[in-house]
């Protein structure tokens, strides 16, 4: 079983959305990541897709979108991004995803020895602190990734490698301490994927090890529109 994964689609099947604001680049993306993911994926992997899946406001409008993931080969994680506003509640969103695909929120899900897990974070403070309405978000979601850690805790076993999904970088531009690297540290993550910039003037690197844990940036024009190889 190999592990991919790719963020930041953006979807917009029902609707469709020009996608030159986030640059250059996204000339027929779909159809340069779909010919990458048939190349490198089987039935028997898993694509984790950490946010921004689709444009859609409605959760009915975004199903011609999840249709084209779930048509896609592997198991498909989806977590949800702060584009994602026809994600409701978790329970609609799960009865409406197609076979082989699956949501993570605040909780955790088990495929051979690996574990997947997460929350969509938000923007951690830089050069002081946040406003209060985006410190009472950023620390709401580290309470949301403290849960879907606790529940990883719970089916932890020897051996298993976590993998945490988040939307947002779990840290600032300098890679300093947060609220999330203090959790996930605590909890022993080996891996932290993620996605939210863009555009080419983002100089964000897409790999770093930081505090002994592996940490993949994967928005899809960043990586070239090609899935990421995870472990």
């Amino acid at each position: 079983m190999k592990i991919f994964a790719i963020s930041d689609l953006h979807l917009s099947s029902a609707q469709p959305k020009p996608m030159d604001i986030f640059g250059d680049g996204w000339t027929d993306y779909w159809s340069s990541i779909e010919t990458d993911w048939k190349e490198k994926v089987s039935d028997d992997d898993i694509v984790l897709i950490p946010g921004d899946i689709s444009w859609a406001m409605r959760l009915s409008d975004a199903l011609p979108d999840l249709r084209l993931i779930g048509a896609m080969k592997g198991r498909k994680i989806l977590l949800r991004g702060n584009h994602d506003y026809w994600w409701n509640t978790i329970g609609k969103v799960r009865d409406a995803l197609p076979e082989g695909t699956y949501a993570i929120q605040n909780d955790c899900v088990r495929f051979g020895d690996f574990l997947f897990c997460g929350s969509r974070g938000w923007t951690c403070p830089d050069k002081g602190e946040l406003e209060p309405e985006d410190k009472k978000i950023y620390l709401r979601e580290a309470e949301r990734l403290r849960l879907s850690f606790e529940c990883m805790s719970k089916m932890r076993k020897e051996g298993d490698k976590v993998v945490c999904l988040m939307h947002f970088p779990p840290f600032n531009v300098r890679r300093e301490d947060s609220e999330y690297t203090k959790l996930i540290i605590k909890y022993d993550i080996d891996c932290v994927v993620y996605g939210h910039l863009h555009g080419r003037d983002c100089r964000a690197d897409l790999y770093v090890n930081k505090f002994g844990v592996d940490f993949y940036l994967t928005s899809t024009d960043l990586a070239g529109h090609k899935l990421t190889r995870i472990f």
